[in-house]
């Protein structure tokens, strides 16, 4: 369930044109006077925090956090289940709910096919890309060398899609098959053999293996390089600073992907935004996008959130009910503020990952849904896990991509161009003065662009579409905001892990990469990049 509030001021039932529309998405909604919310509503009626509206996929719920009540079709309510047409009023402003299927919602990006011709292994500095190429060792053409595009590619004579030098082969002699850096051969209309057995069905190549057709012999290899892929924009997020290119660019090629992706950033730089980008953008977009929020599940219903529960599983379990994973089958789970897991549910959410194996809570059956995990944390994820506050190899099976998305202060360039957005979103007619765009670049936002948007809401709200500096009210938050988490740091906590994963698997790398819960290939990648190969 997704859809919209449109906010107006004065009483409901009155001809008053709509001030602004907030986009509801399957996330929590926080709603009051100060910038630490999602909408901000400028009046000394209305709370600090004066209530939160929740989209699940059992509907929409508001929950009144104030002192002088929020009202749902002209009734106070404390908790309500919110229906399409229900208007809701919070001090002298009112909002009428519109509620559509999540299908309905148009996507941020355009969405890529699988790149099963490469692997990402890493995003410590720059991309580094792992692409499938197959090298003639011995026979016609020795040394030459093709790369490989695709997820199944024909490989032998005239009319196949390599074209080997060997006039004993036929057209697609033989088929390569390449899926997240591993290399299968798999029998085509000629002859193959992987030392002196013939190949006769889908069998894996390992590093180093040759494989012989006709007169040519070939090794299929995965050849690492650094990307710096760039972008302005990716999904509903803007910005053309140095920083702000890097992390779109980022996005966008981890998007055709299936790889984890852990989100790193301050509370209000666009982590939701970034997932849902991601979802977007990758072959997996038509299928569906399920948000949980980690830091507001009770521990006791963890397991029943992500992984369902059935009839008489527990006290107030009336009937089965799917969990997020069940949900997101064949799509995507953004597991937002992942960092708030307690211990036992980190175990299990690991036992999840791990196996693939999902059980209902009460149930016998195991499932095994095919999703994409999407993770995101405000904390310093990587000092916990190097400080043993949180799990190592969860932190590393979720950070297998990891992006910082950078905080507005740090890219105060990018502020035109944000607050245009917003604006253009709030309103048609608004228009910010140059002199107030410059004010706005002079300001630090502890609250990044959720506290922008809500800022810009407020002068339009009190003083119309035409924004002047004396119009911006700058609510300091309360909290301190802490610097920024540089890549760095990020790779000096991990590198400790990472030596104290080795350091107990004596040395073996195979399996220090499955304590971390990462593939061999991007363990070997960082020992490289870090001088330890």
């Amino acid at each position: 369930m997704v859809g919209r509030l449109t906010f107006f001021r004065g009483e409901p039932g009155l001809a008053t044109e709509p001030i602004f529309a907030w986009r509801l998405r399957p996330a929590r909604t926080r709603i009051g006077r100060t910038d630490d919310n999602d909408v901000v509503l400028p009046d000394d009626a209305v709370s600090r925090s004066h209530c939160v509206v929740d989209v699940t996929e059992d509907g929409v719920t508001l929950i009144d956090r104030s002192s002088n009540g929020t009202f749902v079709n002209g009734t106070r309510e404390r908790r309500a289940t919110l229906a399409n047409g229900d208007v809701v009023r919070i001090g002298p402003f009112h909002a009428r709910v519109e509620l559509t299927a999540a299908e309905e919602q148009a996507p941020t990006e355009e969405a890529q096919p699988e790149a099963r011709h490469e692997e990402l292994v890493d995003a410590g500095q720059g991309l580094a890309v792992a692409e499938a190429s197959l090298r003639v060792v011995e026979g016609p053409g020795k040394g030459k060398r093709f790369k490989l595009r695709g997820s199944r590619i024909t490989v032998g004579g005239e009319g196949s899609r390599v074209v080997l030098p060997d006039p004993t082969l036929v057209t697609d002699h033989v088929r390569v098959r390449l899926s997240g850096g591993r290399s299968m051969v798999e029998p085509g209309r000629g002859a193959a053999f992987l030392g002196e057995q013939r190949i006769r069905d889908v069998t894996p190549v390992f590093p180093g293996e040759e494989v012989r057709i006709g007169e040519t012999l070939f090794r299929l290899d995965w050849d690492a390089r650094v990307d710096q892929p760039e972008a302005e924009r990716f999904g509903e997020m803007v910005g053309t600073s140095a920083l702000a290119r890097s992390a779109f660019g980022l996005l966008r090629r981890m998007a055709a992907h299936h790889a984890p992706v852990l989100l790193i950033g301050e509370s209000g730089t666009g982590k939701e935004l970034a997932a849902r980008g991601l979802h977007d953008a990758s072959p997996r977009a038509g299928i569906r996008f399920v948000a949980v929020n980690c830091g507001a599940i009770t521990p006791t219903l963890f397991e029943s959130e992500l992984f369902g529960h059935e009839k008489g599983a527990f006290t107030g379990a009336a009937d089965r009910r799917d969990g997020a994973f069940q949900r997101a089958d064949g799509g995507t789970l953004f597991l937002d503020e992942v960092g708030e897991l307690p211990d036992e549910a980190q175990a299990k959410l690991l036992r999840a990952l791990e196996t693939g194996e999902v059980r209902r809570v009460g149930g016998a059956e195991p499932t095994f849904p095919d999703v994409r995990i999407v993770a995101a944390t405000n904390r310093r994820l990587h000092e916990a896990a190097r400080e043993g506050k949180f799990r190592s190899d969860l932190y590393f099976r979720l950070a297998v991509l990891a992006v910082r998305l950078p905080a507005l202060r740090e890219r105060p360039e990018d502020i035109p161009a944000i607050a245009t957005t917003i604006a253009q979103k709030l309103h048609p007619q608004i228009r910010v003065t140059a002199e107030a765009m410059h004010a706005l670049q002079q300001y630090a936002w502890p609250g990044n662009a959720r506290e922008l948007r809500n800022v810009l809401t407020r002068a339009f709200v009190l003083y119309g579409p035409l924004i002047e500096p004396a119009h911006l009210v700058f609510s300091p938050l309360d909290a301190e905001t802490p610097p920024p988490a540089g890549r760095n740091t990020i790779e000096e906590a991990e590198r400790e892990v990472v030596m104290d994963a080795l350091r107990r698997a004596a040395d073996n790398r195979t399996v220090a990469a499955r304590l971390l819960g990462i593939p061999r290939s991007s363990l070997l990648y960082k020992l490289k990049r870090w001088g330890m190969e």
